[in-house]
């Protein structure tokens, strides 16, 4: 099982072949996508055919909901880190997402999560 970031959603939805190759070597058949993510990657739609190409490549993943305790994990880092790092908001739930469920985050983007402790970056 792995969450994915929202950069590896957009290289699959391009067609990045690299992608492809990469995730058939995860060998899970099970793959989520934070609720952050979903807004994240649907903002990209150009018009209303790319927002439904979006929702349909969207309904492959299993969606995680931001619960109270992700915005606890987010919102003690955003305090422990805004200072020093300067994260992202969407970056920082993200993380808060993959740490609650203990999943590895599948990203390209590792330097806007190496500084939360105990995340596994793949």
């Amino acid at each position: 099982m792995v969450i994915f970031d929202t950069n590896i959603l957009i290289e699959l939805y391009r067609g990045n072949l690299t992608v492809k190759d990469e995730i058939q070597q995860l060998r899970s058949n099970v793959f989520y996508i934070s609720s952050i993510t979903v807004a994240e990657f649907m903002v990209g739609a150009r018009d209303k055919a790319d927002l439904k190409r979006i929702e349909k490549q969207l309904s492959k993943y299993t969606h995680i909901p931001i619960n109270a305790d992700i915005t606890d994990i987010f919102l003690d880092l955003f305090r422990t880190h805004t200072l020093s790092h300067r994260p992202g908001i969407a970056d920082t739930l993200i993380a808060a997402t993959a740490l609650y469920y203990h999943l590895p985050l599948y990203t390209y983007n590792k330097k806007h999560f190496q500084f939360v402790p105990g995340i596994e970056l793949i």
